[in-house]
């Protein structure tokens, strides 16, 4: 197929600032996580939450995120040939590249939890506003591989094909001649960015009865979209189960966990919805985002509403009933 335009490989990987060298690496991520940070303040407060108490955990969350995501890189790297075990210095380097997001995920979320729990204040609320803001600032911080020329797939002549130089030695071994690949950081850029809108679209719909609901179809969401992007990457030697041997038969690490997310997000938004200790959305005018906690005030208005029906009509009917004699 003839190459009508390709995306070549980056003009520069930092911007020299005297002494120092700012990384574009660096400089993707920190442009994405002020984007998902500014989105999730602007939808808490449309909540009713006070955006100042969400920049700060929307932070903590950024900290957390970023040593969880660091430590998830690290620890199966660490043991072995060439590990970090031998170079315990480079575990510092992260202009290196080097960010594991299921182990940010983690670290960010737990970090929120703790730091929300220990304010007093609902979590729910929370996870819907920051529900889009993730994928957001991952759209924007996937450019950083791009940069960093990783995390690129397989051998590819597709006109919108990445053109990797130099090519690292291992995959130069394994592809001979090969020098387009797929743009594997591009695929989830546009994939993270429509997820944004999904659930966007999803909130304003108003199919959801639950706060907290959101946070599941991102989990939703982002696993599938990891899932076929991470099948065309090629830098993941390891893969389970390997079949008779043939290790290009199973699937990589970030594989499974993509698939374990996406199941967690279809079964914990079932249950969640049924069950789930959320604050039920109210619809009509108090489902406006700019009622904040109206919403559940509406809902116990209604609720206490039914009841008094309720007694009233069981009161004329007693008063009926005693005219008859009854």
């Amino acid at each position: 197929m003839p190459v009508f335009a390709q995306i070549p490989p980056p003009p520069f990987q930092g911007i020299p600032l005297g002494p120092l060298d700012l990384r574009m690496y660096g400089l993707v991520i920190a442009v994405g996580a002020l984007l998902g940070l500014r989105l999730t303040m602007t939808r808490y407060e449309r909540f009713g939450g006070d955006p100042d108490l969400a920049e700060k955990a929307g932070l903590i969350a950024l900290a957390g995120g970023f040593l969880g995501a660091r430590i998830g890189y690290v620890i199966p790297r660490f043991l072995g040939d060439g590990g970090f075990v031998e170079r315990p210095l480079d575990i510092l380097a992260i202009w290196q590249g080097g960010l594991a997001f299921f182990g940010g995920l983690i670290g960010g979320a737990l970090a929120v939890i703790v730091y929300l729990h220990l304010k007093g204040v609902r979590l729910w609320p929370f996870a819907d506003a920051i529900a889009p803001g993730l994928p957001l600032a991952q759209a924007f911080g996937r450019w950083g591989n791009y940069f960093n020329q990783e995390l690129f797939g397989r051998p590819t002549d597709l006109p919108w094909a990445l053109r990797v130089d130099p090519i690292p030695a291992s995959t130069a071994a394994r592809f001979p001649g090969a020098t387009t690949f797929h743009p594997t950081f591009l695929y989830e850029s546009l994939w993270n960015l429509a997820l944004v809108g999904v659930i966007l679209a999803v909130d304003r719909a108003g199919w959801l009865r639950r706060r907290g609901s959101l946070f599941f179809i991102y989990l939703i969401g982002y696993g599938i979209g990891r899932g076929w992007v991470e099948a065309l990457r090629v830098d993941t030697a390891e893969r389970y189960p390997a079949v008779w041997g043939l290790t290009e038969w199973g699937l990589s690490r970030n594989n499974w966990i993509a698939i374990a997310t996406a199941l967690v997000g279809v079964v914990g938004l079932i249950l969640w919805e049924r069950r789930g200790a959320g604050e039920l959305i109210a619809r009509g005018p108090a489902s406006d985002p700019e009622f904040g906690d109206a919403e559940g005030e509406a809902l116990d208005a209604l609720d206490a509403a039914d009841a008094d029906h309720a007694d009233d009509a069981d009161d004329e009917t007693d008063e009926t009933d005693e005219g008859h004699g009854r």
